[in-house]
């Protein structure tokens, strides 16, 4: 039986990828003709069911831009989840901007996206020190960590409210002999957040296949879905993409 009360978090910076691929160096006059414009786009995933978006700004700048990230702040009706390294340079930038919630993650200047989950555990002074300044100003705060027992015990102590769980280790395993247990091991990190007092979220490498097992874990509170949706736009559009994804979350 599927999780009806799963929300959807659609990431759209692989809309931006698209845009800065062409228009990295685009003057801020040619806005009219500089295109696909990511805040349309969210909109668009707002009304076909996205609970909430969800963008990265890199400090190598790849895809989404902070300029971007104001103007979502502006214009969605959902919530602004903002994923983030744990610099104090992105910490400033959230405390300007003021998102819904941030989400702290590793962040590799040489990988294509975000590989692994972060050591909360090697980094605890200096995650709390960032939880405790988005709590001043209302900002929730998620943590991206491995389905690891440690780590969610150690995120719980820092007082954030809530983890989301890297599923990239099972989502590659999706295909092999490991895919039985990578799986288990979501469940109990869900379970052992659950127990923890965390909301927990998960994310990464979720698609139209594995979302039909990623769903049937109980306690599960929000899945953040970018590259699937997006590549899956390119057929058949964003509104379809999201109201597809959303429709099997949902399930029968």
């Amino acid at each position: 039986m599927s999780n009806a009360n799963i929300l959807l978090g659609v990431n759209i910076d692989h809309v931006a990828t698209l845009r800065q691929a062409r228009y990295r160096d685009a003057d801020a006059s040619l806005a009219e003709l500089v295109e696909p414009d990511p805040i349309s786009l969210a909109l668009v995933a707002e009304r076909a069911g996205a609970d909430g978006i969800t963008v990265h700004p890199r400090e190598d700048q790849r895809h989404i831009q902070r300029s971007d990230v104001a103007y979502l702040k502006k214009r969605i009706s959902t919530r602004l989840n903002m994923e983030m390294a744990a610099t104090d340079e992105m910490l400033s930038f959230a405390l300007e901007i003021v998102p819904d919630s941030i989400c702290l993650v590793p962040e590799n200047r040489e990988e294509v996206t975000t590989e692994g989950g972060l050591d909360v555990v090697g980094n605890w002074d200096r995650v709390k020190s960032i939880v405790d300044a988005a709590k001043r100003s209302g900002i929730l705060t998620s943590l991206f960590i491995d389905p690891d027992s440690e780590q969610i015990a150690a995120s719980a102590d820092t007082g954030a409210s809530h983890i989301e769980l890297h599923t990239g280790a099972y989502a590659n395993a999706f295909y092999t002999a490991s895919r039985s247990a990578e799986f288990d091991r979501l469940v109990l990190g869900v379970e052992k957040g659950d127990e923890c007092g965390l909301i927990v979220n998960a994310g990464h490498g979720i698609n139209y296949t594995n979302i039909l097992e990623v769903r049937e874990i109980p306690n599960l509170h929000e899945l953040n879905i970018g590259h699937s949706i997006i590549s899956r736009s390119v057929t058949f559009g964003l509104e379809e993409a999201v109201r597809t994804m959303k429709s099997l979350i949902i399930g029968p």
